[in-house]
Order: structure tokens, then C-alpha cells, then sequence
């Protein structure tokens, strides 16, 4: 058994949001890079799911963002220097789509590179050139405000090695040009946690990831969960995020027990909530995990502090938040592959609820404990009586 005290912290890193009036809580919807990848995107894949964000109910249970990722680009810009939308992947052009995403109540995305290169380019020999905003920042910032964009992910691709840039003046650059213009663009920044961005990123980004890319596999989840320990205090004020990246619900060799508890730790931490698997065809156990409404609503709880992990003893975590009623969010989990008996010491009188199985437990004093089945979780959300 686990016994642990809970921790209370005022976070370290308060600074001041950037001052777009977006984000004031974690972003959600749905990027097309975990579900097709690079030559498997097309306008027809991105029309699908957003149809399926609104057939599913995704859409009313908050995923709005439509992410288009790379490899939308033809392989050459035009002669005015401007991005085009790939002729043949893309026949209807950018514009278009993003008309067709708004038509359905929806917000649109695109993704672009602050260096010469794109990650494709360098890791999926995307046969383009000169596709990257490097000298055409100002350029492309118009366009997308022009197409209808209303997300950018920003993304790194080795730009300080390839183009000698720097990260935060890259980015602080596409955050001025983006400011100039008449439409609010949810602006999102990626360099994998390199430079510790939770540390410099608030003024300058609505979220940054802390990490390298997740995978779809049990182990790169405790991985990339294990390493938000570390940025949890610099959570600051709502309208910027730390992003331990996009969810692999429903993808690669998860579980319904490891998809339960990825979304409630990831849920926990506040984290940008972005599907990554083919809206339309997830199974109804992993819809049901990405539309929990409980879970949903811990997400979009933030009460001055991200998650916590406040202890780690062998298989057996618990990780918790403060919410927004004056109680706290505890998840017990269970990484091992025996079950575990797990508890946590909340000092108080609290009323329990169990927010996967959607009821309410009765009261504890003081302490809250569960049996966990392996690589599962026990979430709970305790509140006054």
C-alpha cells in the first residue's frame, strides 16, 4: 500500500498569459499527424474527421480545433512566395476546408515551422523545398488569417541546427506577427521540451510541449507522464499550457485500462486535449473514454496548479490537483501488472466520487484508497459535504 500526504504548492512560474484572450482553458480537438502521418493526409481525410467530430458527439463534448499537421504543403511555393495547399491532396485548397471545418461548428488548424525545414521533410523525405516560414513569417501569418486559420502549431524540425535559429526568438517572432493581425489565432508551440519552455513560453505561447512525441504504447505513457513532474509548478495563470502532447486514445497497443488511464492523467495535468486517432472509427469503449464528461470537466478545472505526482513507491502512483470547489482530483495508479492496493492522505472530511464509473462513493476523513487493477487508475474527485 501507498500511503501519501497530500501537497499543496502555489505554482512557481506565475507570469503573465499571453495577451491573446485565447486558451483560458486547455485546448481541445482533434490532429491528424498520430492518425495518418505525413503521405496518408488528404482534404478528404481532414473533411471526414471533422464530420465524425460532430456524428460522434465529440465536438459538443469540446473538441473543437481541426489540426491539420505536416505534409499538407505543395512542394514549392508559389511565385509570390506563398504556401499552397498540396494540388493533388488538397484539390479544393486550404481556404476551402477551413470554410467546411467552420461550417460545422468547428475551429481550423494548420501547421508550419519557424526554420527552412519541416519535420517531414527531415524524417519522412517529404520531397518539398523552402516550405518553412524562415523569411516569409510575415507572409505567412497574413495567409493563414486570410484562409480562415484559427490554430497554429508551431513546430521546431532542428531549426537551430539546420538554420542556426534561436528558439525563443523564432517563436517570439511568429507570436508578433500573428499579434499583428485582425483575427485571434490560437498560437502553439513545439521544441519537445529542449530549452524548458514552461520556464520562458507563457508570454510567448498559449501552450508549448515539455516532451519528445508520445507513442501509443504503455511505457512511452509513464515516460512522458513521469517527466511532467518536474514542470508542474510553473503552471502559472490560465491561457498557457504545458502540452505533454497529443493522445494516443484509441491508437498502437493501448488497453481500454491504459486509454482510461492515460486520459485521466493527461485530464489531471491539464493538459491540451488533441485526438490522434480516426474519430470515426473508434471503438466504443475508447469513444466513451475520450467523451467522459467527468473527466472532461477535470481538464477544464484549473484551480492555481496543474497535477501533481505526490508520491511513487514501486508500481504504485498517486497524483493529484487542487480544484476549483475547494477540493482536490486524486488519481491512484497502478503502472504494475498486479493489482495494488493504493491510498493517499487528504486531511479533511470529504464527499468521494469515482469519476470513471460515475458515482458517488460516500465520505472519507482524512485518507482515500482503492484496489487498482494493473496498468489502470482510480480517479476521484473530493469535494466538501
Amino acid at each position: 500500500m501507498l500511503l501519501v500526504l497530500a501537497a499543496f504548492f502555489w505554482p512557481v512560474g506565475a507570469m503573465p498569459a499571453l495577451a491573446n484572450g485565447l486558451a483560458a482553458t486547455p485546448p481541445m480537438g482533434w490532429n491528424s499527424w498520430n492518425q495518418v502521418g505525413c503521405y496518408g493526409l488528404t482534404e478528404q481525410v481532414v473533411r471526414d474527421a471533422a464530420d465524425a467530430l460532430v456524428k460522434t458527439g465529440m465536438r459538443d463534448a469540446g473538441y473543437r480545433y481541426v489540426v491539420v499537421d505536416d505534409c499538407w504543403q505543395a512542394p514549392t511555393r508559389a511565385s509570390d512566395g506563398s504556401l499552397r495547399g498540396d494540388p493533388v491532396r488538397f484539390p479544393g485548397g486550404i481556404a476551402a476546408l477551413a470554410g467546411y471545418v467552420h461550417a460545422r461548428g468547428l475551429q481550423f488548424g494548420i501547421y508550419a515551422v519557424p526554420g527552412s525545414r519541416t519535420c517531414a521533410m527531415a524524417s519522412n523525405a517529404y520531397p518539398a523545398t523552402g516550405i518553412g516560414s524562415l523569411g516569409h513569417e510575415r507572409q505567412d501569418a497574413e495567409l493563414f488569417a486570410r484562409w480562415g486559420v484559427d490554430y497554429l502549431k508551431y513546430d521546431w524540425c532542428n531549426a537551430d541546427t539546420v538554420d542556426g535559429l534561436d528558439r525563443k526568438a523564432a517563436f517570439t517572432g511568429m507570436r508578433d506577427e500573428l499579434a499583428r493581425l485582425g483575427r485571434p489565432i490560437l498560437y502553439a508551440i513545439s521544441e519537445y521540451g529542449a530549452s524548458r519552455p514552461w520556464t520562458w513560453a507563457r508570454s510567448v505561447a498559449n501552450l508549448w510541449r515539455t516532451t519528445n512525441d508520445l507513442s501509443p504504447d504503455w511505457a512511452s505513457v509513464l515516460s512522458v507522464l513521469g517527466q511532467q513532474a518536474d514542470v508542474a509548478g510553473y503552471t502559472g495563470v490560465p491561457g498557457g499550457w504545458n502540452d505533454p502532447d497529443m493522445l494516443q486514445v484509441g491508437n498502437g497497443s493501448l488497453t481500454p485500462d491504459e486509454n482510461r488511464a492515460h486520459f485521466s492523467l493527461w485530464a489531471l495535468l491539464n493538459a491540451p486535449l488533441f485526438a490522434g486517432a480516426a474519430p470515426d472509427k473508434l471503438t466504443a469503449a475508447n469513444l466513451a473514454t475520450l467523451r467522459n464528461p467527468e473527466v472532461i470537466a477535470l481538464d477544464q478545472d484549473f484551480a492555481h496548479s496543474q497535477g501533481r505526482r505526490w508520491s511513487s513507491s514501486g508500481d504504485a502512483q498517486v497524483w493529484g490537483k487542487p480544484t476549483s470547489d475547494g477540493g482536490f482530483a486524486v488519481a491512484l495508479l497502478n503502472t504494475g501488472t498486479t493489482p495494488a492496493p493504493i491510498s493517499a492522505t487528504v486531511p479533511g472530511t470529504w464527499r468521494v466520487r469515482d469519476l470513471w464509473q460515475h458515482t458517488d462513493t460516500g465520505s472519507a476523513t482524512d485518507v482515500v484508497s482503492a484496489t487498482v487493477a494493473p496498468h489502470s487508475v482510480v480517479l476521484l474527485r473530493l469535494s466538501r459535504p
